[in-house]
């Protein structure tokens, strides 16, 4: 017995439901791939399940420029209809335009980020491999210049100082060479200005001790008793 005509409604059991989509899906994605090749037709096909996961199909021209032609079509169909509820269609029209890009950049987005490649096909891969690559050229391009950049300002600054340090070496050797020149003529005159000098003319020689013993020497010689010796040499008040 053949099977019977399934009655068009929502299922109720979780488990058939989810069953019946996932077959449902796949051969939905697999008429949709035969009618491309058979027909040579664009065909774009976007499906969201009850969770919210998307499920796409597109021929090799791209999601993006079906969708784009897709806008063109409805919008030029639009302007030929001539009626005054076409502004309204106007702004529907640019909030699904709005809302497809924003769906096409996130998907983008994921693909850059290496997600949900299942549903990507070996040209769209490479598609996504020579975009990458591009882009990590120019930022190789940019921070090799800024490199340069900061390499070429270090040198500068390192020339500038190697100029500063050069020119005070310079003043520093002409400096010595200025004491050189006035050091043979400073040092006779801090010789006899040296503090030695100064105390060896102000204090006198003090010779108490060897008058006193010639004294009394010659009181004995001569049968008398020695007198008192005097200082000949006026002692400073700090001896007294």
């Amino acid at each position: 017995m053949g099977r019977g005509r399934v009655q068009l409604k929502r299922i109720e059991n979780k488990i058939n439901r989810q069953v019946t989509f996932s077959k449902r899906r796949s051969g939905l994605l697999k008429k949709a791939h035969e009618i491309s090749v058979l027909c040579d037709a664009e065909v774009a096909l976007i499906i969201f399940s009850t969770k919210g996961k998307l499920f796409e199909y597109s021929t090799d021209s791209g999601m993006d420029n079906i969708l784009e032609r897709y806008e063109r079509y409805s919008y030029a169909e639009r302007e030929l209809a001539g009626t005054d509820s076409e502004s309204q269609g106007n702004w529907s029209l640019e909030y699904v335009k709005l809302k497809a890009k924003i769906e096409i950049l996130q998907k983008n987005q994921r693909h850059y980020n290496g997600e949900d490649l299942e549903k990507m096909s070996l040209k769209e891969l490479q598609n996504l491999e020579q975009q990458l690559d591009s882009a990590l050229k120019q930022i190789r391009a940019r921070k090799n210049q800024l490199m340069h950049e900061s390499i070429s300002e270090l040198q500068k600054k390192e020339r500038a100082l190697t100029e500063q340090n050069n020119q005070l070496g310079k003043k520093l050797k002409e400096k010595e060479k200025e004491l050189a020149q006035q050091s043979p003529w400073e040092q006779p005159n801090r010789g006899q200005n040296s503090p030695s000098m100064l105390i060896s003319q102000t204090l006198p020689s003090l010779n108490i001790g060897v008058n006193y013993e010639t004294r009394s020497t010659r009181a004995e010689e001569e049968g008398t008793q020695p007198q008192p010796a005097r200082p000949t040499t006026l002692m400073p008040p700090w001896m007294l």
